[in-house]
């Protein structure tokens, strides 16, 4: 049974074919930016969505289980998020010092804290 009821989409690569780029020998997902080879990184990383909220624009970045290392703590719940838990990690696109402060301030979320946050104020 398909995941989706959605048709997959066509991608172009940089010399305007309509196949989908090839893939690396790893067997899948992400290229690098001159298309030629497989990007590790982005595929392990993910990509990063970006959120409005009225306390701001947020870049939001799932981390798998597979990926969560270390042990942090969950600004929403104050418990801990341990090793080995998928959550999600969090900055602001629009600090007051620049999109380098957001990411430093950046912190990681139980996903049902991010979900259910207070749009509080500081």
């Amino acid at each position: 049974m398909p995941r989706s009821n959605h048709p997959r989409r066509r991608t172009s690569n940089a010399r305007g074919s309509s196949k989908s780029p090839g893939r690396g020998p790893q067997g899948g997902g992400a290229m690098d930016e001159d298309g030629d080879g497989f990007d590790m990184n982005r595929a392990r990383l993910g990509t990063t969505a970006t959120e409005s909220a009225p306390d701001g624009v947020w870049a939001v970045r799932t981390i798998s289980a597979g990926n969560a290392q270390k042990s942090y703590t969950c600004p929403g719940c104050h418990r801990a998020v341990p090793p080995g838990l998928a959550h999600l990690v969090v900055w602001q696109e629009d600090a007051m010092f620049g999109a380098e402060a957001g990411l430093r301030d950046r912190r990681h979320w139980h996903s049902n804290c991010w979900r259910g946050r207070s749009y509080r104020y500081r």
